[in-house]
């Protein structure tokens, strides 16, 4: 049998995690994406591999390099650990005879999706990290006490670098999810499975590409008390900041709501996107879903029959995510 995303049993799901990762340690992306997803797509050569979106703007604790580059340490949070002995004074006073600089890592998170079927759920997403480490601070400054080494590693308030990169970036593979999967896991919130399954039910699944070539999923990763590993999962609009605002406490009525909701649509590139937009976007007031509901009821009637079924169910029981 092939490896093909619509038979990924956890066996084949698996290997194609550690060929991913192996794509992760050879591929350049200095200059581009492109290169990524043309590696993953040889992976799976009978389905599309899908650059859904990539999410950038974050950063991780890098390590420690000195005044001319040379590598110190890894992790900064593990090295000042050893170096200090739990005496931050120490440190301090070590650092004061040389010049050393900690880095950061600026993070993308980039979303590959490929469609296993007809439904919201059928789509596994494959989310692979590139980092690129930078100078952020020297280490030491005569006039700076931190009060202990968390705040060493993490101050709030310090003067910071030019963020001069350090090497080349580097790719990292982060997950392989069978959203599928997920969403059978007893982890996930009902909120969610309602969330996909109205996809389903709406004008939105005749979207071009599934929800997946839409909305990713972000996907978050805890322990409880116990040590058991958990995801939590919430919808990611591909598209959010390229598209026009949604009313928010004051809400338009009639052709002119009308319109607006349908302008919103033609842009997101599929029907009933106000909708769910709506339920993702804290910004936006349930007022909208609330005026839009009233005037269907009224005099007007501009969503198919089988959005506003969903409109009513969510008048009757709302929600958000």
């Amino acid at each position: 049998m092939s490896n093909t995303a619509s038979n990924l049993d956890p066996g084949l799901a698996s290997e194609l995690e550690l060929k991913v990762a192996e794509v992760c340690r050879s591929v350049d992306v200095s200059e581009g994406v492109a290169p990524l997803i043309e590696a993953v797509q040889a992976l799976l050569p009978d389905v599309e591999v899908h650059h859904a979106m990539t999410r950038s703007g974050w950063h991780r604790f890098g390590g420690v390099v000195d005044l001319d580059g040379n590598r110190i340490a890894h992790n900064i949070t593990e090295w000042a650990e050893s170096e200090s002995d739990g005496e931050i004074d120490e440190l301090l006073y070590k650092l004061s005879e040389v010049q050393y600089f900690a880095t950061r890592l600026n993070g993308q998170t980039h979303y590959l999706v490929v469609q296993t079927g007809p439904l919201a759920r059928d789509y596994i997403q494959i989310e692979i990290e590139q980092l690129q480490e930078v100078l952020d601070r020297a280490l030491y400054d005569p006039d700076w006490f931190p009060d202990s080494i968390a705040e060493f590693v993490d101050p709030t308030d310090f003067p910071r670098l030019e963020p001069e990169p350090i090497g080349a970036p580097r790719l990292l593979f982060r997950r392989l999810v069978r959203v599928s999967d997920l969403m059978a896991s007893p982890d996930t919130s009902s909120r969610l499975a309602r969330f996909l399954d109205e996809w389903d039910r709406s004008s939105a699944s005749e979207a071009e590409g599934g929800f997946c070539h839409h909305w990713v999923l972000s996907i978050r990763e805890y322990q409880d008390r116990d040590g058991d590993g958990h995801m939590t999962a919430k919808p990611v609009p591909v598209l959010a900041g390229a598209l026009p605002a949604l009313a928010d406490a004051e809400v338009a009525r009639g052709a002119a709501l009308a319109n607006q909701i349908h302008g919103f649509d033609r842009e997101a590139g599929y029907p009933f996107a106000w909708y769910f937009h709506m339920l993702t976007n804290r910004k936006v007031s349930h007022k909208l879903a609330e005026a839009v509901h009233a005037d269907l009821m009224g005099a007007y009637d501009y969503l198919p029959p089988r959005d506003l079924k969903l409109l009513r169910d969510w008048y009757q029981d709302p929600y958000g995510l």
